[in-house]
């Protein structure tokens, strides 16, 4: 009987660099104000939200994702041909097949990287990163690529008042290499499908194709029963991954948590008890909730801004529709 002979990976890997793509485009909350009866005042104290970045015509799925991995790429310190696999999480590229990830790889100028795209909402980084571990680890590519992108803005409906504010548009990107040490902890992560109507999409794509329903499939989502869902059970996935990594609260440098709601993050802070010292993004604010975009952009911004440094130590967490989550501990690039 022949032995299959073991793969030669890396005993270890990181995030080596990072890098994000937001479109010009700045929507401030008076613009959603003009399809919603609602205030300013009433969006910022829910959400937290001020503005959010939507696309044009140009700024696609593809070509966002480009821009955030160039800035990846170039911040590893690596050349796109050393890309030996590119995952993209995303629900908004409206081509069923083939998947966006060979496109952004044939055009970042990979030799041949495996490509392929995930769908785990918010989740969605968290995913990717967790499957780029384990192929630097196991030796299927020395550096793969993440991407998490979204024009959410194309799945907005406008005339949601419980929806129609929160969502932007915008890409980020991350390099997973191999490491001397550990620079990705063990992931929590799952899935509670017995709550898949409390985000989902409003009616399948068929029922627009077939004249069914007559306007465009958008998000919606029972905000009460996300919120609770978010602050009591996704605190608890976070302390798991904290403890899967050996780390106390105490021992974090960074909080990254998905930018859904600025009252989320709040809530799940103060569940976690996290000391004053820990950096905790906020994106949101300016970004919106961009879904599997959410992460990776908040990461590149408190980095470019300084209130994050390299080798700080982060946890992360996504959340969103499935229900899904996915947390993990990760040093920063």
């Amino acid at each position: 009987m022949a032995k299959i002979k073991p793969s030669k990976g890396s005993p270890y890997a990181r995030i080596l660099g990072v890098g994000g793509y937001r479109p010009t485009r700045v929507v401030p909350n008076e613009v959603i104000l003009e399809t919603i009866d609602s205030s300013d005042e009433w969006i910022r104290s829910r959400s937290g939200i001020e503005t959010r970045h939507w696309a044009n015509d140009e700024e696609t799925v593809a070509a966002m994702s480009v821009e955030a991995s160039g800035k990846a790429i170039a911040d590893a310190g690596i050349t796109a041909e050393q890309i030996g696999a590119v995952v993209v999480s995303t629900v908004s590229h409206f081509k069923q097949t083939p998947a966006v990830a060979t496109e952004i790889a044939d055009k970042l100028g990979t030799d041949k990287a495996a490509a392929f795209d995930i769908s785990a909402g918010c989740a969605g980084f968290g995913y990717g990163l967790t499957l780029a571990k384990g192929m630097v680890v196991e030796g299927s590519a020395e550096y793969v690529l993440v991407i998490g992108v979204e024009r959410l803005s194309d799945l907005t409906d406008l005339e949601d008042r419980a929806t129609a504010f929160l969502f932007g548009d915008g890409a980020g990107a991350v390099v997973v290499g191999p490491a001397a040490e550990p620079g990705i902890g063990p992931t929590v992560w799952g899935s509670e499908g017995d709550k898949s109507d409390t985000i989902k999409q409003t009616v399948p794509w068929t029922d627009y194709r077939d004249g069914v329903v007559a306007k465009f499939p958008a998000i919606t989502q029972e905000g009460q029963a996300v919120f609770r869902w978010a602050v009591f059970e996704m605190a608890k996935v976070a302390k798991e991954a904290l403890d899967a990594a050996g780390i106390t609260a105490d021992e974090l440098d960074v909080f990254i948590p998905h930018q859904a709601n600025e009252r989320i993050i709040d809530s799940m802070v103060k569940t976690l008890k996290l000391p004053e010292s820990v950096t905790v993004a906020r994106d949101v604010r300016t970004t919106g909730n961009t879904s599997a975009a959410s992460i990776p952009l908040a990461m590149e911004r408190l980095l470019a801004t300084g209130e994050a440094k390299s080798g700080d130590t982060a946890l992360v967490i996504g959340f969103g529709a499935g229900l899904v989550y996915a947390a993990t501990v990760v040093t920063l690039p």
